[in-house]
């Protein structure tokens, strides 16, 4: 059960949100929707942005005073507010829009609660800031991350900011990475949720600072909350001087996905050396 010491209202707040997002989701799936062009191949459906009504209604009449970022409809309220939730209403649009389920509905107050919505198993994983649990059919358990599956989530999506040191890709070809695990490409953060529930090993993704990200603000918070090992592709704190995300059930398993990572770009960096 939630620690009342410890923001049960907000978390309470995140899971109501993000369940009206994933309602809107669940009831939009399969339809003829409408599309707004993003660039570069990205678009957003009707789908992301009628649930990003629906997240950020619950949050204002929850929480008026706080600040809200929302991926399709920007800011709502005082930038400069202390508390901000951080919200995407549709992680793994295009799979949505070319009928898989796999996708998540995000919403995280930032340093604080976060909740993960699963629209098609009715899961939540959720997190106060200092606990995380899965709730289904009004149960909460407690969340475990192992790395007994040995599955690794391994995002392809571009851009690839830490190109050519490393690439996300790059570890499907690796003969350590397939001896030890076996790869997955979900397309969606509901993968990084899956780590916290013991459903992953571990996640890999490229990109820059991702803590303060509407797409992984969530995810990272339920896992840090779950006990998972969360770092940059370097190792460091993510944040600005981190590069891209690596999440791990255990510290045996990131240990290894470092090595990994770290003996592709020390490969890399002797091939660019002049003869």
């Amino acid at each position: 059960m939630i620690n009342s010491s410890a923001s049960p209202g907000d978390a309470e707040v995140a899971v109501a949100a993000a369940c009206a997002g994933a309602d809107v989701v669940r009831r939009m799936y399969g339809r003829q929707l409408s599309r707004v062009d993003k660039g570069g191949g990205d678009f957003a459906t009707a789908a992301d942005v009628e649930a990003e009504k629906a997240i950020v209604g619950v949050i204002r009449a929850a929480r008026p005073g706080d600040a809200v970022l929302g991926e399709e409809g920007g800011r709502h309220g005082d930038a400069a507010a202390e508390r901000q939730w951080l919200v995407d209403p549709l992680c793994g649009t295009l799979n949505y829009a070319v009928g898989h389920k796999l996708v998540a509905v995000n919403v995280a107050l930032r340093g604080r609660a976060a909740a993960v919505a699963d629209p098609f198993s009715a899961e939540v994983f959720f997190t106060d800031g200092e606990n995380a649990w899965v709730r289904h059919e009004g149960v909460d358990d407690q969340l475990v991350p192992t790395a007994a599956g040995r599955l690794v989530d391994v995002n392809l999506d571009p851009p690839f900011p830490g190109a050519p040191g490393f690439r996300a890709v790059e570890l499907l070809a690796h003969p350590g990475f397939v001896q030890r695990f076996r790869p997955r490409v979900v397309s969606t953060t509901l993968a990084l949720a899956w780590v916290a529930a013991g459903k992953r090993a571990a996640y890999v993704t490229d990109g820059g600072d991702l803590s303060e990200s509407v797409h992984f603000a969530a995810g990272i918070a339920v896992c840090r909350a779950a006990g998972c090992v969360v770092t940059g592709t370097d190792g460091g704190p993510i944040g600005q001087t981190g590069r891209g995300l690596v999440v791990a059930a255990d510290a045996e398993t990131h240990g290894l996905l470092m090595s990994l990572i770290h003996s592709r770009r020390e490969r890399d960096e002797r091939g660019s050396r002049p003869g």
